[in-house]
């Protein structure tokens, strides 16, 4: 399938505008129909940039007697640059990016026959990756990790907004898998407005120095654009990776 034909679609999305977020997965939102109501965030990050108090949002419904709130947060707008929506909903990525492997849309990860999800990997065993794709010939799988990428500098999309443990720690398990196998960090970026990617040094300078030993290491490093709207995401193809200096970008 080319990627002008990939297209994923959203359920029907109601507008209303951002009242309050709080406990982290609570937001208090007032639909355009006047009724406010409680919805479900399904992000625990700090979500710098895209959570604006009376800022424009996008909630599903899907009322069900096993959910507490029958709301959930799916797209924030936001007006950096030129006004735009961006991915509120952490879990979206992995089920889109699915979809992406399935059509095969990233020449950059090789051919591959299957595609297994969730797959325990690392020295203890304990750690699960997003994806592994393989083929039948024997060759080296690929193991794919995936970051949900909403924070922005102009058109500079960065990870992460926040010092992460949890994402140093899967940086340290991809560099650890070469050469037995291939490895990808995806970095899923969650709106449209950015070009262009870098670590995010200034919020964990930590993270960022694993990434660079990563890729010098052989780890790919696949910085995917979508286009966000209502309706649903459009896949862009990948950004320039930038690293160090605004003058120094690296197409990967």
């Amino acid at each position: 399938m080319a990627a002008t034909d990939w297209f994923y679609p959203f359920p029907p999305l109601q507008a209303g505008t951002l009242l309050k977020r709080y406990k982290r997965f609570f937001a208090d939102i007032e639909l355009d129909s006047g009724e406010v109501i409680t919805a479900h965030c399904p992000n625990t990050g700090p979500m710098t940039g895209i959570c604006h108090l009376g800022g424009r949002v996008m909630v599903s419904h899907n009322p069900s007697p096993k959910r507490k709130l029958a709301y959930t947060w799916e797209l924030a707008e936001v007006n950096d640059t030129v006004s735009t929506w961006a991915g509120t909903n952490t879990a979206l990525p992995n089920r889109v990016m699915k979809s992406v492997l399935e059509a095969r849309l990233i020449p950059e990860l090789g051919d591959y026959d299957a595609i297994q999800p969730e797959v325990r990997y690392g020295h203890d065993g304990k750690s699960r990756i997003d994806f592994v794709v393989s083929r039948q010939d024997g060759s080296p799988p690929t193991y794919i990790e995936i970051k949900n990428t909403t924070w922005a500098k102009g058109t500079l999309a960065l990870f992460p907004d926040t010092v992460t443990t949890r994402g140093q720690k899967h940086l340290r398990e991809l560099r650890d898998l070469i050469p037995t196998a291939k490895a990808a960090m995806v970095y899923f970026i969650n709106r449209g407005d950015c070009t262009d990617f870098a670590p995010g040094d200034e919020a964990d300078p930590t993270y960022g120095d694993l990434l660079r030993q990563a890729m010098a290491a052989g780890v790919q490093v696949l910085p995917c654009r979508f286009e966000i709207t209502p309706q649903g995401l459009r896949y862009l193809g990948l950004a320039p990776l930038r690293l160090s200096t605004p003058g120094n970008i690296c197409r990967i």
